[in-house]
């Protein structure tokens, strides 16, 4: 049976975050249209309440925007350091996008939860567990980004699958493990995302940086590993020196290892 791999575009997202991309909410409108055209499973939009532009893309799409093929996604975070979801100005930005799909991040990595977010482990896995089930029952699919995932797992194994298993457990469709930092070298891919399907009951996703130039390497070494949802840009766009580059992943599955993809 052909393997199918499921593409999710955050251009719109995390490829803005590179220097000089900074397009408006019509530009934005038409690449979520160009994108549907190619056929990505995923269209990240925006970060609603992080800035106008994205909140203003995300109320346009709902009355310009007819996608055919692609799901549109609308990206946050889990709620605040011993905060409650109830009213949680990031949690209610998400909801009023109105997008049937949302993608939250949250800390896997200890040393960031304790010395970035100011609280206790206890409290990092609560946010995660609470933001997904917060928004499940306001009827959301909701995906998983496990922010540091790599780095967390290197120094504190325990500690990052734990938050992924918090995370499956209260519904999150796809849990996705991130190299947020960019650093993971393409011999360790394989080994924690078969250690992660071993241990977590839930589909995978990853999502690549690229300072070490391995993104897209690492993106197709974690599918043949038991990733299904691959998370990058078109040409590799993003913050420092880019995310994975798509125009690479899909070829590259498609072409040279027959794997189905758009």
């Amino acid at each position: 049976m052909k393997r199918t791999a499921e593409i999710y575009d955050t251009t719109l997202r995390d490829g803005t975050q590179g220097m000089g991309v900074s397009p408006t909410v019509g530009e934005k409108l038409r690449v979520a249209r160009l994108l549907d055209e190619l056929g990505v499973h995923f269209i990240e939009g925006g970060w609603p309440g992080a800035n106008p532009k994205d909140d203003a893309f995300f109320e346009r799409a709902r009355s310009e925007l007819r996608l055919e093929r692609a799901s549109l996604v609308a990206f946050g975070s889990t709620r605040r350091p011993r905060g409650r979801v109830d009213d949680d100005a990031q949690l209610q930005a998400l909801l009023a996008a109105d997008t049937d799909f949302v993608c939250i991040v949250g800390k896997s990595w200890d040393r960031h939860v304790i010395k970035a977010l100011h609280t206790s482990l206890e409290d990092g896995v609560a946010m995660v567990a609470e933001s997904i089930e917060f928004l499940r029952e306001r009827g959301k699919r909701v995906f998983f980004d496990a922010e540091h995932f790599f780095d967390g797992y290197a120094e504190n194994p325990g500690y990052a699958l734990s938050v992924l298993e918090v995370a499956a457990a209260a519904g999150a469709e796809r849990v996705e493990l991130c190299d947020t930092n960019g650093g993971t070298l393409p011999h360790l891919i394989a080994d924690t995302v078969s250690a992660v399907r071993e241990r977590v009951d839930a589909t995978l996703g990853v999502h690549f940086h690229n300072d070490s130039g391995c993104a897209v390497a690492n993106t197709v070494i974690a599918f043949q590993a038991g990733a299904f949802q691959l998370q990058g840009c078109v040409n590799g766009y993003g913050e420092r020196t880019g995310n994975a580059d798509l125009c690479s992943v899909i070829p590259n599955l498609a072409l040279k290892l027959g794997v189905e993809t758009i």
